[in-house]
């Protein structure tokens, strides 16, 4: 997609606002947010300008999210935080304030006083019933590439072996499992 000239997203990935990054490559950038809700609160961004999380495809999600995952390790381990929240604002009415997809990485400590909770809405069981349908519909054909026919493997897949470096990031993830 085309960066348009008024994005402050886009500005920022081109250099002309200086930010704080914590993490850069030829995708995605990570920047601390200003005004965040504590501190080391991320946003990490796509580098191309995509509005919403409906138009960014499908691997630069993947890719999105994967350092999403790192970025928050790091924050566990070198802000000492107690958990984080990982979240999109996506579309206005969500909170999105700036028309460039983020993701949100917010270290969190009890008692922090950051709030994101709401109050549930007891639906009824006909309403239930109706978006549960509505949702279905909609979600029917989900997947659907996963289901196409594959073609026999000639040979048989070989185990994949781990990295000292995976493994060691494996096991501090294991460690912070309650």
């Amino acid at each position: 997609m085309t960066k348009p000239t008024q994005c402050i997203v886009c500005s920022i990935v081109a250099n002309q606002i200086p930010s704080k990054k914590i993490y850069e490559d030829d995708a995605v950038m990570a920047v601390l947010d200003v005004n965040g809700a504590n501190p080391g609160h991320c946003f990490v961004i796509p580098k191309a300008h995509y509005p919403i999380l409906e138009q960014v495809p499908d691997a630069e999600i993947g890719k999105l999210f994967q350092v999403s995952n790192r970025i928050s390790t790091a924050i566990f381990e070198s802000l000492g935080a107690h958990g984080t929240n990982i979240f999109v604002a996506n579309g206005i009415p969500a909170g999105q304030t700036v028309a460039h997809f983020t993701i949100n990485v917010i270290p969190r400590k009890e008692n922090d006083g950051v709030n994101l909770q709401w109050q549930p809405k007891q639906l009824t069981e006909e309403e239930l019933s109706t978006v549960e349908l509505k949702l279905k519909e909609q979600t029917k054909n989900i997947g659907a590439f996963e289901r196409e026919e594959k073609k026999p493997r000639v040979q048989a897949p070989r185990q994949a072996v781990l990295s000292d470096e995976e493994e060691e990031y494996f096991s501090r993830q294991m460690r912070r499992l309650p």
